[in-house]
């Protein structure tokens, strides 16, 4: 009898234990899929647009009122007005994918890969990379060009225009870029030169849109 209910004992204990795994296992799948949402605003791991058959609960918005807004400095008034048109905007997700998208887009540019610019740029970005692309290869030039380090990347302007969210960081990196004919001759830059240099770029999004992907609009540098 004693040995018994042992057995039974120990089969009770061994269903409680699967249950727990299971559990436990369910839940960290569950937050694995929302960091991995959260931190990828540019859609570098998967340009598509969101499916329209995978809802995800937002948390209720809060439409900020005139006074509020006046009793902020500007950035926080933008950054403010952004997350009310869309809830599941996070400053520091957005920052690091801004990050990888500067780099990407550099990249990029070096190496005449218009099909990956064209994901990640509005069409008149695009259409003045393209060109820059075009004429370097016809003249025969061929860009190099090495990010050696982001010291700084922080946004320096949000806005809301209509259901557009704009927001603008200022980069400062390290870059070595250098420009060769066809020869392998330098035509511009220096290879075996690091030099630091400052852009300021906006991107932006239609907060109304089912595309939870930002866009490249302006570049520019730190007048």
């Amino acid at each position: 009898m004693g040995g018994g209910f042992q057995i039974i004992d120990i089969l009770l204990f061994a269903v409680l234990a699967l249950f727990l795994i299971f559990k436990l296992g369910s839940v960290l799948g569950r937050r694995g899929e929302d960091e991995g949402r959260q931190a990828d605003p540019f859609g570098l791991s998967k340009r598509e647009p969101a499916s329209s058959d995978n809802v995800v609960t937002m948390p209720e918005r809060h439409v900020p009122t005139p006074e509020e807004l006046a009793s902020m400095d500007p950035l926080e008034a933008g950054i403010t007005q952004i997350k009310a048109a869309d809830p599941s905007f996070r400053e520091k997700e957005f920052v690091k994918g801004a990050r990888a998208a500067f780099e990407t887009i550099l990249q990029a540019f070096a190496r005449a890969d218009t099909a990956n610019l064209k994901s990640l740029l509005d069409n008149t970005v695009y259409e003045n990379f393209a060109g820059a692309i075009q004429a370097r290869t016809k003249a025969g030039h061929e860009l190099e060009t090495t990010i050696v380090g982001i010291g700084e990347s922080e946004i320096v302007k949000a806005e809301m225009d209509g259901n557009l969210a704009r927001v603008t960081v200022k980069f400062v990196t390290e870059q070595v870029n250098s420009l060769k004919d066809a020869a392998g001759e330098i035509v511009e830059g220096d290879p075996a030169n690091v030099v630091k240099v400052s852009d300021i770029w906006t991107f932006c999004r239609n907060t109304k849109s089912s595309d939870p992907n930002w866009l490249l609009v302006a570049t520019g540098g730190e007048g």
